[in-house]
């Protein structure tokens, strides 16, 4: 037990409600609570009897207590949220990856509007439509819109600077706006049976596009009717691939499995009467482990610290303690009734019970996963005659001949990959193709904040290289004054095969080969090839990014008017860079002297 009047503090305690936080002798938040009375909940903990060995824990290590007191409940809900974001106390039911929902947006300020794939906060401007459980499900309907509506997708900068149809045109899935092969009127009716489907109302959809197909047959349009035709089917098509019919739902079933210590909460995503699919969660235990504790702690956070959108009904495998309040709160948050419910039957309890189903399977293969990785890493103690490691890092390089170059971290505990700390660095002022020097410069800014206490030190940094890039890696932890970390590169052996990696410990200076069965080779690869793919990931992306924006912006005095200028006189940019000074200032709205800047940019090799 500490130091802390416990005594004093709880006669002085109101009893009005608002949130506490507990933390320890260095001032870490341990446990973030709300209450209705304060001065009851608190007092709750100190009792002397009856304590669950974890809330015992907890209270040994408290040396003092915030309180801040809030207007209701609801208040004190969203507070205590908001700050089990910010901290994540340890005894606090904590979900492991934090990210939003993936959404699409419409950007319908644009007269040819475009859909996108979007995550993170919503965007201002334009409608949204979502959300959906995962990336897949939002790229899956993407793709099928292209092939029955074909709306666009391209970027408002691509869409801006084309002379002609792109490929998506040429394969059917693009009406091609950006060369004006549709009409304006055309195109919002197509954007409309798009909002239709997404929305779920397939049964209006469908008699609009039938309605259509008549007119055109009866116009002896007869093309023009088969394609009417063949979207109805491609619409029918998609509602006999659902699982359930529904009352167009716009719900969540949320169900939670326990088993072989651990547990599995599943998100059940329905809009519009459409199962989108399923988010499985695998929450960090707190101080509550039964059915309705996990939920108590798991919606609130789920729906209110990460900008999730609320549906107007979740359905839950277990009855909540604070349903009432939970409800209150979300619909304070999104400006209408939300209804949370445990007892249901019929299509929603076949909901329910296809979101139980999926949290007893993906905990049975989370397990299964974990004995496996718990392997890898006893035996990875063993061969390096190490303590089972906690936390691993491995960083790799990757660039197209010096462009674009960047370096991707990694990171590993004990479940596996902790993507939630993944981290990528954009190399910048070094020779393009140094790989000693870029390594060098992301193990630095990563490492200073390691030393200044902001992220973990790892137990293990594999470095994703043979003895020059482990050199970096030393030097630079030596500069920092940082010890106790197991380095280990990897690279490719002289047969350059799998499974016959060259491994170089920096301890010993040692280089190894382990068998290719080897549990703990296994997993030295499994880490080292989530770096190399999180690295060639974000750096396609920024090499895209650097490519396709165009030479004419950044040019002083040429905005998006003159731009669209430029290239519909002459056609294209190849077609811009032949042209000479002169030529250029003839355009409309062109100067000499801004002429010359734009022929400068296009001649700077």
């Amino acid at each position: 037990m500490t130091d802390f009047d416990v005594s004093r503090f709880l006669k002085n305690l109101t009893v009005r409600p608002g949130i506490y936080q507990m933390k320890s002798a260095n001032g870490k938040v341990l446990y973030v609570g709300k209450a209705k009375n304060l001065k009851s909940r608190v007092s709750s903990y100190f009792r002397g009897g009856g304590l669950a060995s974890k809330t015992m824990a907890l209270v040994s290590k408290i040396t003092s207590i915030d309180v801040t007191v809030t207007r209701n409940e609801v208040e004190a809900l969203l507070l205590e949220q908001n700050l089990i974001k910010d901290s994540r106390p340890p005894y606090n039911i904590l979900l492991r990856d934090d990210k939003s929902y993936p959404y699409i947006h419409m950007n319908t300020e644009h007269p040819f509007p475009g859909l996108y794939y979007r995550r993170g906060n919503r965007q201002s401007r334009g409608k949204t439509f979502g959300p959906f459980p995962s990336a897949g499900a939002v790229k899956s309907t993407l793709n099928l819109i292209q092939k029955t509506f074909q709306i666009r997708q391209c970027e408002q900068s691509v869409f801006q600077n084309r002379s002609r149809p792109c490929l998506q045109y040429q394969i059917g899935r693009c009406s091609a706006p950006c060369v004006n092969f549709i009409s304006e009127a055309e195109y919002g009716e197509d954007l409309e049976y798009t909002r239709l489907f997404l929305e779920g109302l397939n049964g209006e959809l469908i008699a609009s596009l039938e309605a259509r197909m008549d007119e055109a047959a009866q116009a002896l349009e007869f093309e023009k009717a088969a394609r009417y035709r063949n979207t109805i089917a491609r619409v029918r098509r998609v509602q006999s691939e659902q699982v359930m019919e529904s009352d167009s739902a716009d719900l969540d079933a949320i169900a939670v499995f326990q088993q072989g210590g651990g547990v599995c909460v599943a998100v059940l995503s329905v809009r519009g009467g459409r199962v989108l699919g399923v988010n499985s969660q695998f929450p960090e235990l707190g101080l509550f482990e039964s059915p309705e504790e996990i939920l108590d702690a798991f919606v609130p956070q789920y729906y209110l610290s990460s900008g999730r959108s609320i549906p107007t009904e979740l359905i839950c495998s277990d009855q909540l303690n604070e349903a009432e309040l939970v409800a209150d709160a979300f619909s304070h948050q999104c400006g209408r009734k939300v209804r949370i419910t445990h007892a249901v039957r019929g299509v929603r309890q076949q909901f329910l019970d296809l979101a139980k189903t999926n949290a007893e399977e993906s905990l049975a293969l989370r397990l299964a996963t974990r004995d496996g990785q718990a392997k890898r890493l006893n035996d990875f103690a063993e061969r390096f005659a190490l303590d089972i490691p906690e936390r691993i890092e491995c960083f790799d390089i990757s660039h197209t001949s010096g462009e674009a170059t960047v370096a991707s971290c990694v990171v590993f505990d004990v479940s596996g990959p902790l993507k939630s700390d993944y981290r990528i660095f954009n190399i910048t002022d070094v020779q393009a193709g140094d790989d000693y020097a870029a390594m060098r410069q992301a193990l630095s800014r990563r490492y200073r904040r390691v030393k200044s206490g902001e992220i973990p030190l790892p137990d293990v940094l594999i470095i994703d290289g043979g003895k020059g890039q482990l050199t970096e890696a030393i030097e630079i932890l030596a500069e920092l004054g940082i010890h106790n970390i197991f380095l280990l590169g990897i690279s490719k052996g002289p047969s350059r095969r799998a499974g016959f990696e060259l491994l170089h410990r920096a301890d010993t200076g040692e280089e190894l080969t382990l068998p290719s069965t080897s549990p703990a080779l296994h997993l030295i690869q499994h880490i080292r090839d989530e770096a190399h793919r999180f690295a060639i990931t974000k750096h396609r992306q920024s090499r895209s990014k650097s490519r396709s924006q165009s030479p004419l912006e950044g040019i002083p005095g040429v905005g998006p008017k003159r731009r669209q200028a430029l290239l519909r006189h002459f056609g294209g940019i190849r077609e811009l860079a032949r042209a000479s000074v002169s030529d250029i200032a003839r355009v409309a709205g062109m100067s000499h002297q801004t002429a010359e800047l734009v022929y400068s940019a296009l001649h700077t090799d």
